[in-house]
């Protein structure tokens, strides 16, 4: 088995290359890491969110998600964590994520970095943002499609989710 790890504050592009990466090794379990955060900028959605719109992502794929609630507890992470993902090969491109579990005996695949300039999630999450005051869904759609697979695109669309952007930065004081 193999386990891609991941906030997925959204699922993007990134994610994309880590697990067809996994998927060609083969079988394959997404785990949603802090599942039980949301509505803040850095963890906008909750976990049930996020596995909602990876499972619009998947398709036929042979995948599995799975959902671990942070401990906040680095040393003893990899222990809480098999209990939800089970054993198998950590596939990451995240030095932080390697470092835990090689330590932990855990066999890790390294991926190099896809496009990481567009792709990390605060930029992706920043650009949601900048989207929330733009009442336009084919805009929105267009903008978003260049980072996020157009299945999670569909889904932030239809679930007016890039408007959680918009109030979780109300009371933030202007930039710039």
């Amino acid at each position: 088995m193999y386990i891609v790890l991941g906030r997925f504050q959204p699922f993007h592009n990134g994610h994309v290359h880590l697990v067809e990466t996994a998927l060609k090794l083969g079988p394959t379990i997404i785990a949603i890491g802090s599942a039980q955060e949301s509505w803040t900028f850095d963890n906008p959605f909750s976990g049930d969110e996020r596995a909602e719109m990876i499972t619009g992502w998947v398709g036929q794929k042979n995948l599995k998600i799975v959902q671990i609630d942070d401990l906040n507890d680095p040393p003893n992470w990899v222990e809480h964590a098999i209990k939800f993902h089970g054993e198998g090969t950590m596939v990451t491109s995240d030095e932080s994520i390697k470092k835990l579990y090689e330590q932990a005996g855990f066999p890790v695949k390294w991926v190099d970095l896809s496009q990481r300039d567009s792709l990390e999630g605060w930029r992706v999450r920043t650009t949601m943002k900048m989207l929330s005051t733009i009442m336009d869904d084919e805009a929105q759609t267009k903008i978003l499609s260049e980072t996020i697979p157009v299945e999670i695109v569909e889904w932030l669309v239809e679930n007016d989710a890039l408007y959680r952007f918009y109030e979780l930065s109300r009371d933030l004081g202007q930039v710039g």
